[in-house]
């Protein structure tokens, strides 16, 4: 039976048209409307898949798409603006990665179980959100106890062997009244610790508490790029039969409380459910972003040495991307419907160099386009997060206003442009170098200089500028 939260993010798809999708990616993503258009119908068919009759959904494949064009252009950001809106798991692959020495076929399934592992993160904080008011409500009350012990309660005994004894049990069972003020005592004191606590005062309060130690490094493979075939599993099942053995630490009541939310949280969150919900999120929604494709157009490297063979990894490939069974530490991984989305500059190769297997698995190609000045000026002022609005925050922390003037934006894409057109097209980012360069000193006297506003135009971008764009050496290194 399906998750009942995955069908909740395909419910939701069910708002998101074509159209609304495009509207949302162009609140970031400046210009490449072809490319906007693919995704966004890819992106609306898996909806449409899931309302068709049982007996056909099996048989329609993703809408697999092969972004073509130079970098920093947008591919990667479209990839993983589509997955944020659309609350699909994403992964984003090199797969240049897979030609480097070493590599064996077998580690092209890495990708699915990176991509269930950031399924299994999306959904345990989805779940954590859920929960959180509870959790932090036993939180407090643990810290209350450990800042607070409760009273201990006597048990009846003889009072020659215990006249010390305040609090005394009736042959009845009832409480004397030593022991009942006590308690009201306990209570009023601790209600005042309680508001202590929630209104911050007890933070660095250092209490006493019990934590698990990390897992062991002996048995960590992360470290070596997975566990060795056939043992997949083997570290899980060391630390299943091995005692779980809690050690004490005195910290901050603030560093306590995270520790103690996540004791709390594996005890509110069921996993099976996280991880059930997870592996059908990643069948029904995954998104895999396989950039620089075109790295492993072609066939062998026409370099010597020990090269892997590009054809051979597109073979490696091909399993996957037409769907296949993943074993995964959390179960098997269907692929079928997973979607991928490639990307690459093709500068030298292009897209029919890759073996037609491949290319059938990928019908959908789009055509992006070179950024121009005119784009540039839009990177800058329209998108919700503009690279102005972005240092224009960084200097608001700092108590003073950054201001760009049209000029200026138009100057600053002036000079972009024209570097990107004698050096390596870089796309946007060169905006980012730019804008670094030009904002260099300002930066770094910004805590002595005061608040004084800062205020750029065409003048103060090509003063502070001409230097480094008019000098060919300095501009291929700083530029």
């Amino acid at each position: 039976m399906p998750a009942n939260r995955t069908e909740q993010v395909l419910a939701h798809l069910a708002d998101l048209t074509p159209r609304k999708i495009v509207a949302e990616l162009d609140r970031y993503i400046v210009g490449q409307g072809d490319a906007k258009k693919a995704v966004a119908i890819a992106l609306r068919n898996r909806w449409r898949r899931q309302r068709t009759p049982e007996g056909i959904r099996e048989e329609i494949a993703p809408n697999n798409i092969i972004l073509i064009g130079p970098t920093g252009v947008g591919k990667t950001e479209i990839a993983r603006r589509l997955a944020k809106l659309t609350g699909a798991p994403f992964i984003k692959v090199e797969a240049s990665k897979f030609t480097e020495v070493g590599y064996v076929g077998r580690d092209v399934e890495g990708m699915v179980r990176d991509l269930v592992e950031s399924a299994i993160d999306m959904v345990r904080h989805e779940r954590e959100h859920d929960v959180e008011d509870m959790a932090n409500d036993r939180v407090d009350d643990r810290i209350l106890d450990l800042l607070l012990p409760p009273p201990v309660e006597s048990a009846p005994a003889a009072p020659a062997e215990t006249p010390q004894n305040v609090f005394v049990v009736s042959p009845s069972g009832g409480v004397t009244q030593e022991h009942e003020q006590a308690r009201e005592r306990h209570k009023r004191t601790r209600d005042k610790l309680k508001q202590l606590l929630l209104d911050g005062q007890l933070e660095q309060r250092e209490i006493e508490i019990e934590v698990a130690p990390a897992s062991s490094a002996g048995f960590d493979f992360a470290q070596q790029g997975g566990p060795p075939e056939g043992m997949g599993n083997f570290a899980e099942m060391l630390e299943q039969f091995m005692p779980k053995r809690k050690k004490k630490r005195t910290v901050p009541v603030s560093d306590a409380r995270r520790m103690l939310q996540d004791e709390e949280y594996d005890k509110l969150i069921n996993h099976d459910d996280v991880v059930a919900d997870a592996l059908d999120r990643v069948e029904k929604l995954g998104i895999i972003f396989l950039d620089e494709i075109d790295k492993i157009a072609g066939g062998k490297s026409e370099m010597g040495g020990p090269d892997v063979s590009r054809e051979g990894v597109q073979r490696d490939l091909l399993p996957i991307v037409e769907g296949s069974n993943v074993q995964t530490k959390y179960g098997m991984v269907k692929t079928d419907h997973v979607l991928f989305i490639a990307a690459g500059a093709f500068h030298v190769s292009k897209p029919s160099d890759l073996i037609p297997e491949l290319q059938g698995r990928f019908p959908i190609r789009v055509e992006l386009k070179p950024l121009t000045e005119a784009d540039f000026v839009r990177i800058m002022t329209e998108p919700e997060n503009a690279l102005t609005k972005q240092y224009a925050a960084l200097m608001a922390a700092e108590s003073t206003e950054l201001t760009f003037t049209e000029d200026g934006i138009a100057e600053i894409a002036r000079t972009a442009a024209m570097v990107n057109s004698r050096m390596e097209n870089i796309g946007a980012r060169r905006l980012h170098t730019v804008m670094t360069t030009l904002l260099e000193d300002v930066l770094y006297e910004l805590p002595e200089r005061g608040t004084e506003p800062v205020k750029i135009d065409a003048k103060v971008v090509r003063d502070r500028l001409k230097a480094i764009a008019e000098d060919e050496d300095l501009r291929k290194y700083i530029l």
